[in-house]
């Protein structure tokens, strides 16, 4: 009979612990995508350049991961990953800039089809409360095939193959969601700071993939 209680109360104990850590990385993963949002505003008002960009792009990846895993059980880890998504955000104005001037239309449909994908597959995931781990040695795959693919268009320039990777990055990322959202939810992963990063590395990379291939089909 105690064995029974103790057992519930581990249980209920867990449901409560997950519960926390899924409250707590929305929470943050909504205020750092505001901060990137203003930090990308202000790159685009200062006209921040493409080589500052990369530097920016370059900083945040060092800091994630260098810096973020070694900081992320402490309270220093939340002003880490608010550089890190400011990074990103700095780096990502350029863009933003460039298909603003092509079609404004391109950022605001990237941009909402990324919020309507992200909802609706961590509604599914969270609702369902299926367990996705079985995606993690596909999606790894993938994400090496993508980053060769992407290497190797660096030197040979064929548009297809653009329109390629970037259609897997998205699917990728997609499937990333998934994958994370229910790491959180069966307990995977259970530092709300860490569960952040990687949703929004997701999204942003799922951001900028539609924006390339929006702006391919607006003949840019």
């Amino acid at each position: 009979m105690f064995e029974n209680q103790s057992t519930i109360a581990r249980g209920a104990e867990s449901v409560l612990s997950t519960n926390k850590v899924i409250r707590n990385t929305y929470m943050l993963l909504s205020m750092t995508l505001i901060f990137a949002g203003v930090m990308a505003f202000i790159s685009m008002a200062m006209q921040v350049s493409f080589g500052m960009a990369l530097v920016a792009n370059i900083g945040a990846i060092v800091l994630l991961w260098f810096v973020l895993p070694r900081t992320a059980n402490s309270a220093s880890g939340i002003p880490v990953i608010f550089l890190i998504t400011g990074l990103f955000g700095l780096g990502l104005g350029p863009l933003i800039s460039h298909y603003m001037a092509v079609n404004p239309s391109i950022v605001m449909t990237a941009l909402g089809g990324t919020g309507v994908i992200f909802l609706g597959l961590s509604g599914y995931a969270l609702t369902t409360r299926k367990d996705f781990s079985f995606m993690a040695g596909f999606l790894m795959v993938g994400l090496f095939v993508v980053i060769a693919a992407s290497l190797a268009n660096i030197f040979f320039q064929i548009p297809a193959l653009f329109l390629a990777v970037n259609a897997a990055v998205v699917m990728i990322m997609a499937g990333l969601i998934l994958f994370q959202t229910s790491q959180i939810i069966h307990g995977g992963e259970t530092n709300y700071i860490m569960a952040t990063a990687g949703l929004f590395l997701s999204l942003l990379n799922m951001f900028t993939a539609l924006l390339h291939l929006l702006g391919a089909f607006n003949d840019d």
